[in-house]
């Protein structure tokens, strides 16, 4: 059995998919393929159920995962080993964000960081799903980091450590009968208000449907969008009112009313997190560092 066969093996197993695996991995599929089945023949069981639709794991390919992930881990921690007795760190990290991101400063962070550990590759990726996209990818082991709003208690295999928070506010057109006044505005005088927002799994979207819920009242959401900024476009647009944070401060207010909400539930928080169960790298683990040292930050919950 070698490194390099696991590796194909658990990038199949984190992807369900062999040609994603193999874009992972900056190989072509049909050695991805190959290592598996030779992987296959020699432990004996079938790792993965294969069909024209998806890919799933055996229950022996399930049992596989954990142990050679954990095998993967050992041999990077003596790569590191030996890496830092020279004074050299090396490596990949994969980092989850949002596209929207003001706060933390992210490229100044990663650009001080590079600085620091030149030799180490960074990549960066944005799930279509917000933060629930991310946890997700979190936890297979397909992102080292990522940045993600968690409304209540995180999910279990996760440490967070909460960044930043914020209140959120009511955008409205500058021109809505609402914003003729500043006062905070009630969640019940919305009710009747078209919403634009952002789809589920995204934070913002998490904390506004748990407000609603929690108030028993229903909202119209009749636009979704990922991007802050589209969503303030659609309400310049008069297509509908939106609630935003203000880690968002680069969206262009022109034409628009940012009005103050009476919910005091309604707070977006940012956190970084990272996996409780699986090891830390050396260059996740100086990262980690790098953003401790730039930015303030609360005690880790899991």
């Amino acid at each position: 059995m070698e490194l390099r066969q696991l590796e194909y093996f658990v990038a199949v197993a984190e992807e369900l998919s062999f040609t994603r695996a193999a874009a992972r991995l900056h190989v072509v599929q049909s050695a991805v393929s190959a290592a598996i089945r030779s992987l296959e023949r020699e432990l004996g069981p079938t790792l993965f159920e294969r069909s024209s639709q998806r890919v799933t794991l055996t229950s022996a390919g399930a049992a596989l995962l954990p142990e050679a992930r954990n095998t993967l881990d050992a041999a990077q921690a003596a790569r590191e080993a030996a890496q830092l007795s020279e004074g050299r760190l090396q490596g990949t990290l994969h980092i989850g964000t949002f596209t929207s991101l003001v706060r933390p400063d992210l490229p100044g962070l990663l650009g001080r960081f590079h600085r620091l550990h030149p030799a180490v590759t960074l990549r960066l990726a944005v799930s279509p799903r917000g933060s629930a996209g991310l946890v997700e990818r979190l936890l297979a082991g397909s992102l080292d980091l990522a940045f993600v709003s968690l409304p209540g208690d995180p999910p279990a295999g996760l440490r967070v450590r909460e960044i930043y928070a914020a209140p959120m506010a009511l955008l409205v057109p500058a021109e809505h009968p609402l914003a003729r006044s500043d006062e905070p505005r009630e969640l019940t005088e919305l009710v009747e208000e078209p919403f634009v927002d952002t789809p589920p799994g995204y934070g913002n979207r998490e904390v506004t449907d748990r407000a609603f819920a929690r108030a028993g009242l229903h909202r119209q959401v009749v636009l979704e969008a990922t991007d802050v900024g589209t969503v303030a476009s659609y309400v310049r647009a008069g297509l509908g009112v939106a609630f935003l944070h203000d880690s968002t401060s680069g969206v262009d207010s022109r034409g628009l009313a940012v009005l103050p909400l009476a919910d005091p539930t309604l707070r977006w928080t940012l956190s970084v997190a990272v996996s409780a169960t699986r090891r830390a790298s050396a260059p996740l683990r100086a990262l980690l560092e790098v953003l401790e040292t730039s930015v303030p930050t609360d005690p880790p919950r899991s």
